[in-house]
């Protein structure tokens, strides 16, 4: 269980250096995080896009490009193209955007050539709550507008395996909704209720999955115990599944603005993390993406060499 952002790079700090690959890294707001990863010792870096661009917006955050790799390609999507290279053949660990168009950097990041592997992109965000015990993890509140009953199965499999990199052996998964009642009245119970059962019959592996599920049940003990709703799942909820993107990026923006909470998100679904910071995001939010993406690829890589289970 991972109770903090501050314990999450704590913990990297004791584990093989990862490497963070910008493109395109022209961008003052990417260089910040990038400067800061190197700082708090959680990452190293390769910057990929027009090297002028690069030098005149670190020399403005105090960056030492000396401490870095740099690749001069002006051209921005051929820069993420060169960048996603990269990340695949292992020059890299991880993906992080910089000043480009979000699809085309997607486009990118899931060709063939890049880090596609046909799976459905989606995005996993943690949230650091106050007064909450542990970082909470909401799917997908910024990626996939409209998804189908297969995407929704696709974002859920991704989140529980992002989660097994984590550390999290059986991930606690509450399918969202306004109620646990299934209605027909309320497509997304229904639709719960057969992620459940595919659950159930091994369709979607490695977690606990239920719902449909209110929030507070998700989250809350006293909440569960008045309705009497006793799973392995309510009140211990890892995963909050969203039931739609619009869903999922309230239940974000009330956190960060009402609770005063702290967020980091990753793209999951392509062969490494994919880091894909918002315009407002903050320079630590996106520290914070990185690291989450780094202990990721990190503990992928020592699961892969047989060194952790």
């Amino acid at each position: 269980m991972i109770e903090s952002f501050r314990q999450l790079i704590n913990r990297l700090r004791d584990m093989p250096r990862q490497r963070v690959c910008a493109a395109p890294a022209g961008n003052k707001q990417v260089l910040q995080a990038v400067r800061d990863a190197l700082d708090e010792g959680i990452a190293g870096a390769l910057l990929v896009g027009h090297q002028d661009h690069i030098w005149r917006m670190a020399c403005q955050v105090s960056l030492n490009l000396n401490r870095v790799e740099l690749i001069h390609e002006p051209d921005p999507r051929r820069a993420v193209s060169v960048a996603a290279g990269a990340v695949k053949s292992g020059a890299a660990d991880v993906l992080m955007k910089g000043e480009v168009n979000s699809g085309d950097f997607l486009r990118a990041a899931a060709s063939p050539e890049g880090l596609g592997n046909g799976t459905l992109l989606s995005y996993l965000a943690a949230f650091e709550v106050p007064g909450y015990d542990r970082l909470i993890y909401v799917t997908d509140g910024g990626l996939n507008t409209s998804p189908d009953f297969t995407d929704k199965a696709a974002i859920l499999q991704n989140a529980i395996a992002f989660l097994h990199r984590l550390g999290i052996e059986t991930p606690k998964v509450a399918l969202l909704s306004a109620n646990e009642k299934v209605s027909p009245k309320m497509p997304v119970t229904v639709e719960a209720r057969r992620l459940v059962d595919m659950a159930r019959q091994g369709a979607i592996t490695g977690a606990l999955v239920e719902g449909p599920m209110a929030l507070d049940v998700a989250v809350s003990r006293e909440a569960a115990r008045q309705k009497g709703i006793t799973d392995s799942v309510a009140s211990r909820a890892d995963l909050l599944f969203a039931p739609s993107i619009e869903a999922g990026s309230f239940l974000g923006q009330a956190i960060l603005h009402f609770a005063r909470g702290r967020m980091a998100a990753v793209v999951l679904g392509a062969r490494k993390p994919v880091v894909l910071a918002g315009r407002n995001e903050t320079p630590r939010g996106r520290v914070c993406s990185l690291a989450l993406a780094c202990y990721a690829a990190a503990r992928a890589a020592r699961m892969e060499s047989g060194k952790e289970g």
